[in-house]
């Protein structure tokens, strides 16, 4: 490209006419001179390391540095050697413009030419939700990705400026609400969803829009999601249930949670259950000193230890094979690896399951914090943190009455320790074991018919992350007494939920799949509460974490009647422990009470502790 360049200009200079001999014979004596110092310009800018068929704004960038520079250069060395004698003024400035356009020129016909095949492909025709830079990424992709399954042609977006303007050659055909008429006039046979910014609300109203055309639909992850900030084909994905019922991300501190969990030993209890061994992966992530896991299934605890041998290597952790209501192994345990934190996860929470083994809840949900509390103190654990439920609010079972009962048992030990006790309560967990998204994803794959208890249920949700982020971020921030509760936005009807499954698997509600109602289980509330009235919710530095203002307890009258509730589980006095349970939760209601015989003092609350 030099010596056409080069010798195009004096071409130029002379209108396109003959070339002067005293001109002609100096260009060709030059011209080696030249094509030396721009080469080395060249290999200096490294225009050699491009790839034509991705010529882009930083080709043209390294182009025009290497040609310019070239040029000063060239002009000063002829001019040092015989003041530009021989070459002719206009030729310098020709032949920069002619050498940028031979430089240019053939890298963008030929990336032009190697993605005009999109065209002639065979793809589905897609429609590209979101005009924005993702949008743009993903487009540039599938048209330069010839193996691909879509054929972008056209967008939709909300912008009104960019209203039948064309990025990538494709047009803005109109604004999100117009997706099915777009899906219509366009033929389009699939929807790709690419606002990664989108917050939740957003995102329902364009999942909601996308359902209503009868043609499949895909997203790009949320903006924390996309941390390489790349966006490919690579990074589509199905819409999940979490796009649909999940909030805006809850944003947490990390600097904060790394600084009071950093050089720690951390124990986990429960660490093989669905919040356990998440918690026990995002403690390997900040890398704690050493994390010590205790469950007592020995499966869990392959699986949890399995997948963190494999993601960190390095990680310092200890196995352990237990009950957190034997004492001895309890004690053994703290004593010999002395944590310095202790997450207490290991709970039953089953509620029709539990409604009918009331031993076995107190024993586990409430003896079980007792043992692992007291050893806590007992050998100086500088912070102690129970994971609760909102179930524990206004309990009408007997799962959420022990987790309320553990609750108060942990506020009215931090009063007189040294170990400062936090509880961290929250509501559903998204795809925890036992929880509706399993059971419906294996109802809907059998058939049908999905099972709601009733039609007007409603619950609060938040995903296996998120809980513990806020598990972590309380642990962090906690002085000791407190109930941290997560802003979890509005509560979602369960039948909303299940409609939303059926769609995302590609399904009709009621048609493919049928939905039942099979009425309230025992203990089952139609709503759950995040705090009680008495508790003055208070905002906390953090985004969405809110902080209970506890009730103060006398421990002495709670370890009293913990000890009688222990005596009657050792009795197996199914009446005595009910009894116990109603004088430490007053609040406790069970719906099934009046056809329980259990209790001759049926339908009396006891004063209470507080």
């Amino acid at each position: 490209m030099i010596p056409f360049a080069w010798l195009g200009a004096y071409w130029f200079r002379f209108n396109l006419g003959m070339i002067p001999d005293e001109y002609w014979y100096p260009a060709f004596l030059l011209l080696p001179v030249v094509i030396a110092i721009q080469v080395c310009c060249f290999w200096y800018f490294g225009l050699h390391r491009g790839v034509w068929r991705f010529s882009s704004l930083p080709d043209l960038i390294r182009i025009t540095k290497s040609v310019l520079i070239g040029v000063i250069v060239i002009a000063i060395t002829f001019f040092l050697y015989n003041r530009l004698a021989s070459v002719p003024r206009a030729v310098v400035p020709l032949y920069a413009g002619l050498l940028m356009l031979l430089l240019c020129v053939p890298r963008f016909i030929y990336r032009f030419w190697k993605e005009k095949a999109f065209i002639e492909r065979q793809g589905k025709r897609a429609l590209i939700v979101g005009a924005g830079v993702a949008g743009e990424m993903l487009a540039r992709d599938l048209l330069s990705n010839h193996i691909d399954d879509y054929s972008p042609v056209v967008f939709a977006d909300d912008a009104k400026d960019k209203f039948k303007r064309e990025i990538r050659g494709l047009s803005v055909a109109g604004n999100i609400d117009k997706i099915p008429l777009i899906v219509e006039q366009w033929d389009i046979e699939h929807i790709l969803i690419a606002i990664p910014s989108a917050n939740d609300a957003e995102m329902r109203r364009i999942i909601s829009i996308c359902e209503s055309c009868s043609v499949p639909f895909q997203t790009l992850p949320s903006v924390g999601e996309l941390l390489s900030r790349t966006v490919t084909t690579a990074n589509l994905r199905d819409v999940s249930i979490e796009d649909v019922l999940g909030r805006d991300p809850v944003r947490m501190n990390w600097t904060h949670i790394k600084q009071g969990l950093l050089s720690r030993t951390v124990l986990v209890t429960g660490g093989g259950g669905s919040i356990g061994s998440e918690l026990c992966r995002q403690l390997a992530k900040i890398r704690v000193a050493e994390l010590i896991v205790f469950d007592q299934s020995e499966f869990n605890l392959y699986k949890i230890d399995a997948d963190l041998k494999n993601k960190f290597p390095e990680m310092p952790r200890r196995i352990v094979l237990g009950d957190v209501t034997d004492k001895l192994t309890v004690e053994s345990v703290i004593s010999k690896y002395k944590p310095d934190v202790i997450f207490h996860a290991a709970a039953y929470k089953h509620v029709p399951m539990l409604e009918e083994q009331v031993r076995e809840a107190v024993k586990n949900n409430l003896m079980g914090t007792k043992t692992v509390a007291a050893s806590a103190v007992a050998n100086g654990v500088n912070r102690f943190i129970l994971i609760s439920t909102d179930k524990a609010v206004n309990p009408t079972n007997i799962m959420g009455a022990t987790k309320r009962a553990a609750e108060i048992l942990c506020q009215s030990l931090d009063a007189e320790n040294s170990t400062r006790f936090t509880t961290v309560r929250f509501g559903n967990v998204l795809d925890s074991a036992g929880s509706v998204v399993p059971l419906f994803r294996e109802q809907i794959k059998s058939g049908g018919p999905i099972t709601i208890t009733h039609p007007e249920i409603t619950r609060y949700f938040m995903t296996i992350p998120e809980a513990c982020q806020l598990i972590m971020q309380a642990e962090s921030v906690g002085e000791g007494g407190e109930i941290f509760v997560l802003e979890m936005g509005e509560p979602v009807k369960i039948s909303f939920l299940a409609k939303q499954m059926i769609k995302l698997s590609g399904k009709i509600p009621y048609q493919d799949i049928n939905i039942k109602y099979i009425g309230l289980r025992p203990g089952e509330k139609l709503f759950e509460e995040l705090f009680y009235e008495q508790e003055e919710l208070i905002n906390t530095e953090f985004d969405k974490l809110h902080l209970a203002a506890a009730r103060k307890y006398d421990k002495q009258r709670v370890l009293e009647q913990v000890n009688d509730l222990t005596d009657a589980c050792q009795k197996k006095d199914i009446d005595g422990i009910l009894n116990q349970l109603k004088g430490l939760v007053p609040e406790y209601e069970n719906t099934a009470d009046k056809k329980n015989p259990h209790s001759e003092n049926e339908g009396k609350k006891s004063s209470g502790v507080i």
